[in-house]
């Protein structure tokens, strides 16, 4: 009996002991488990909208819902007018320029180039009504648009070209009973379709978001967290945190995962010091543009071309358009690797009447370096491309694009750059030479949508690798597993070499000595016969 009782005992013992040293369950993240109890619990409104007298009225104006709108919120409109939202620039500080007005009224993009002397069109992303040119009133509290921020009812939209105001189809006193806090739809309206379409820009902000799954975004995603934008990008007195990189300088109020994660989540030592120098993004959205594919370059060099004197459009296999003859040549990605830059949370744009001083322009730059202790590594979309400018002047073309008619110099209706210039410029004030070429631009747009589930965040050799990593191009830092040091390496070698050596000369030792033993032994047995 003991004869098998002993060894079961033994086996049971050693079977403990192995899971005890091997096996290593997972330690439960108390922080991520709370920020997910915390967002499990959505948010209701205890306002009915519906049951107040003066938003059953048949308004004839969006002006009239927006007095509707004050009668009650006082004062929530001098919030609104002080917000970016409503001017179009904030005041910051620019490296190399010291403190100046920044914004959508004065800075260049390589997408549509600018909203001035276009405000008529560019306003159906105002959060305002009547901007029909640069003259437009920002101290009319009447043209506030409380709507379309604050409709539930997911049927409120801007008119096209109809200088920010609704669309005729609305019906303005449902949306005014359906208001409440702005979700997806709200804010997609426009982060979505910035730039002439879905995903156009961003490259991480798109319509599917509207319902994803989680291995598109594990916040957003329907199955998960099913956050929606205002949860991060929260509002102090409609001052949205989280600024955008195209149009903001300065590093305030830019809105990072650490304020909700904390910059050590991962019960990984090696991993958490990785957060020092390399923004969660980096790893976390190894690929965007998942669902649509995004615009990587746009040359407007190549719009123009017409069919029987009519401008047209090309499509690709999937739908997107690959020439406009109003808008030139666009290039489409899908499932897009970023490039990585150092950023510190700082950037410069060009403003109009800058003077060019390198090719490509970069229309905005991220700043940042491994030697600023401020800097972190983040994905990027690059969006390549060409615009055109006056070679005398060596600016940058700010172009009348848009008209209602023929005739009036706009480059869309009469497809002259010659005259699009001179009356996009003498809008903004700005001399025109009477020439004009085309010049490459570039402009940066960090990511930080799309995250991916933690089993699909990048591995240690995706970075760590000697050829064809995702930081091969990343300079002014020492990459393990990527960069090597002539003196590293040869005291390395010499480690190695000694440590073989040592190994050879302790086995040499011991074989020597075992030798003289078995000697020294078979001599005394000799004696001793």
């Amino acid at each position: 009996m003991k004869q098998v009782i002993l060894p079961i005992v033994f086996s049971t013992i050693f079977i403990i002991l192995v899971i005890h040293l091997f096996y290593h369950p997972e330690i439960p993240n108390l922080g991520e488990m709370q920020l997910k109890q915390k967002y499990a619990v959505k948010h209701t409104s205890s306002v009915d909208h519906s049951k107040f007298e003066q938003l059953k009225n048949d308004f004839e104006t969006p002006q009239e819902v927006t007095e509707a709108c004050i009668s009650c919120h006082n004062q929530r409109h001098t919030e609104v007018m002080a917000s970016n939202h409503w001017n179009w620039e904030r005041l910051s500080y620019v490296e190399g320029r010291g403190i100046e007005r920044v914004g959508k009224q004065n800075v260049i993009n390589n997408y549509c180039i600018g909203a001035n002397t276009n405000e008529q069109s560019c306003a159906k992303c105002h959060i305002g009504f009547g901007m029909n040119s640069n003259q437009f009133d920002f101290n009319n509290y009447r043209n506030v648009d409380c709507m379309v921020c604050h409709d539930n009812s997911e049927e409120y939209i801007k008119g096209a070209s109809a200088a920010g105001y609704p669309d005729r189809s609305v019906n303005l006193q449902k949306v005014a009973q359906s208001v409440g806090r702005p979700g997806n739809f709200n804010c997609g309206a426009c982060h979505f379709y910035s730039g002439g379409g879905n995903n156009v820009k961003h490259g991480d902000l798109e319509d599917a978001l509207m319902s994803c799954n989680r291995d598109v975004d594990v916040h957003m995603a329907a199955n998960g967290m099913n956050m929606i934008c205002v949860d991060c990008h929260t509002a102090d007195k409609h001052q949205i945190k989280g600024k955008l990189y195209s149009v903001s300088s300065s590093h305030e109020n830019r809105l990072t995962c650490d304020e909700c994660h904390t910059s050590t989540p991962h019960f990984n030592r090696i991993l958490d010091v990785h957060t020092a120098s390399v923004a969660c993004q980096t790893c976390h959205i190894p690929t965007y543009a998942k669902v649509n594919a995004t615009k990587m370059s746009w040359h407007w060099s190549d719009a123009g071309r017409l069919k029987e004197g009519k401008p047209f459009h090309e499509v690709d296999s999937s739908g997107n358009e690959t020439y406009l003859s109003i808008k030139g040549s666009f290039r489409w990605e899908k499932n897009v690797e970023p490039e990585y830059f150092w950023f510190n949370g700082h950037a410069t744009h060009y403003i109009l009447g800058d003077t060019v001083n390198g090719i490509p322009v970069k229309v905005n730059e991220l700043l940042g370096s491994a030697d600023d202790g401020e800097s972190k590594i983040y994905p990027v979309k690059v969006h390549r491309g060409d615009q055109i400018y006056d070679p005398n002047t060596n600016m940058l073309i700010q172009p009348k694009l848009w008209a209602p008619n023929r005739g009036d110099s706009a480059y869309w209706k009469d497809f002259n750059w010659h005259d699009a210039a001179m009356a996009g410029m003498k809008g903004v004030g700005l001399p025109y030479s009477g020439e004009y070429d085309f010049i490459e631009t570039l402009m940066f747009w960090p990511v930080n949508h799309m995250v991916a589930t933690k089993d699909k965040a990048l591995s240690c050799d995706e970075c760590h690798v000697r050829e064809n990593g995702r930081l091969a191009s990343l300079p002014g830092f020492y990459l393990p597993g990527r960069d090597s040091n002539k003196g590293l390496s040869f005291f390395g070698q010499l480690l190695l070499i000694g440590a073989l050596a040592a190994v050879f000369l302790h086995a040499s030792v011991r074989f020597v000595v075992a030798i003289k033993k078995k000697e020294i032994v078979s001599e005394d047995i000799t004696k001793n016969h």
